[in-house]
């Protein structure tokens, strides 16, 4: 029986890995911008249905061309809603990584994950006059589009590179805005102040949890695929 990582396409795994080494070293230019707010999106609304799963609810959803956000919640559980955030980011990209690597579906995925996100926009990102939310419905739209339009091949690039993208933000934005600046009111201050655990500890905690879960996402996705029934195997 196979091992685990011999079952690894560590091909796929260098290839994936240069394409996170790129993103991160353009991670401030205008190519990777449009994907790094799509990654807002997530983060946010990871927030919203946190508060929803734990009898809360979705007041509004804000994204400024800043590359920033909020989401205004009522209800639910405090603890849940903040720490879903950052690592709402990464599962929200490891699941689109493992969609687009494990099957055949890049086009329908594309699709419903662009019409997901521009539904959420008409019914949370407001003002309806506001970069949020025209950013959010264009980016649903194109990326329903590209499902439509566009070939398995380039939807399963695009799906990755969005999946890859927002498990390093999960990653580069804890240190960004939890340990280089501590004094912001981050998701992690506010946990801080209803835990009693310092800001930096929960920094510590979300980015150690992040580089495990990007890289066993990562792992999963570059898995060999297993043959198909009544296909020959050489």
């Amino acid at each position: 029986m196979p091992r685990p990582l011999e079952e690894i396409n560590w091909k796929t795994v260098g290839g994936l890995v240069a394409l996170a080494a790129v993103t991160a070293l353009l991670w401030d230019t205008l190519l990777v911008y449009p994907i790094k707010v799509l990654v807002v999106f997530f983060h946010e609304l990871s927030h919203g249905i946190a508060a929803v799963l734990t009898g809360g609810e979705i007041v509004k959803i804000e994204v400024v061309k800043e590359v920033g956000g909020r989401c205004l919640t009522r209800g639910g559980s405090r603890f849940v809603t903040l720490s879903a955030g950052y690592l709402g980011s990464l599962i929200w990209g490891g699941l689109i990584l493992l969609l687009a690597a494990r099957t055949r579906l890049d086009r329908g995925v594309s699709l419903v994950l662009g019409l997901t996100l521009v539904l959420m926009v008409l019914l949370y990102v407001r003002p309806f006059v506001s970069f949020g939310f025209g950013f959010g419905v264009a980016a649903g739209l194109a990326l329903a589009a590209a499902g439509y339009v566009l070939s398995e091949d380039v939807n399963d690039f695009v799906l990755r590179w969005i999946g890859l993208t927002s498990c390093i933000y999960a990653i580069l934005d804890i240190k960004s805005d939890v340990l280089d600046r501590p004094q912001l009111r981050s998701d992690a201050a506010m946990l801080s102040e209803i835990t009693g655990l310092s800001t930096q500890a929960w920094g510590v905690s979300w980015i150690v949890i992040a580089v495990i879960g990007a890289s066993a996402f990562l792992l999963i996705s570059c898995r060999e695929r297993a043959p198909r029934a009544g296909q020959l195997i050489n």
